[in-house]
């Protein structure tokens, strides 16, 4: 359970879901503050991704899309000029309800929204799985490329990794991020790919471009 105020790091570009990993280089004064204060802590840092037009007010508190993910530092490194590179595991999905001006770096109060898969729709999310594997094999082998998927990968795990590290646009991973849990999360990536296989988009080593 994430506790009710977390630091919060907006990106242009990143989106993180639960139980996925994401490496980032912290370089910004407010955010090595950020990443320092989290390492005395419980390590937890919530991503969020700029609004569009952030470019005004980057400095300072640019709008965010108020739906994020926690994720626990699992791996960080100090550098000698004090930036740090940090690995994070993506734990829970919140919303943020109101923001705490008492640091340089920018604090949330968030709810967590839960995304559990009721046992009524696992055999369904698996199927869905095998529709999302199926659509990548297609698109990977038209392009010479050999389509390799651990089994082993739960299906809600599977889903959230190819959300955050296929080549979307950040918004479609944003608006996957908002699906209301991993069933419909995995909906919208069957929506999404077979869209793109329809040639909206090209392929290209086994991610959409």
């Amino acid at each position: 359970m994430l506790p009710p105020t977390i630091p919060i790091f907006p990106l242009p570009n990143a989106v993180l879901f639960p139980s996925v990993f994401m490496p980032l280089h912290i370089f910004e004064a407010r955010y090595r503050a950020m990443v320092a204060d989290a390492l005395a802590g419980d390590r937890i840092i919530g991503m969020v991704l700029l609004r569009a037009g952030f470019e005004a007010d980057y400095e300072g508190r640019p709008p965010v899309f108020p739906v994020g993910c926690a994720g626990v530092i699992t791996h960080s490194e100090r550098l000698a000029d004090g930036r740090f590179n940090i690995v994070l595991k993506g734990l829970e999905k919140f919303r943020i309800v109101d923001e705490d001006t008492s640091k340089p770096y920018r604090l949330a109060q968030v709810e967590v929204l839960p995304e559990l898969v009721a046992e009524a729709e696992r055999a369904e999310l698996h199927r869905m799985r095998q529709r999302v594997e199926a659509l990548l094999v297609a698109a990977v082998e038209r392009e010479g490329g050999e389509p390799r998927f651990p089994p082993a990968i739960p299906d809600e795990d599977l889903v959230n990794a190819l959300a955050q590290f296929m080549g979307l646009e950040p918004l479609e991973r944003q608006a996957l991020l908002e699906r209301n849990g991993v069933f419909s999360r995995c909906r919208g990536l069957i929506e999404l790919l077979e869209m793109k296989t329809m040639g909206r988009a090209a392929w290209k080593g086994g991610a959409v471009h």
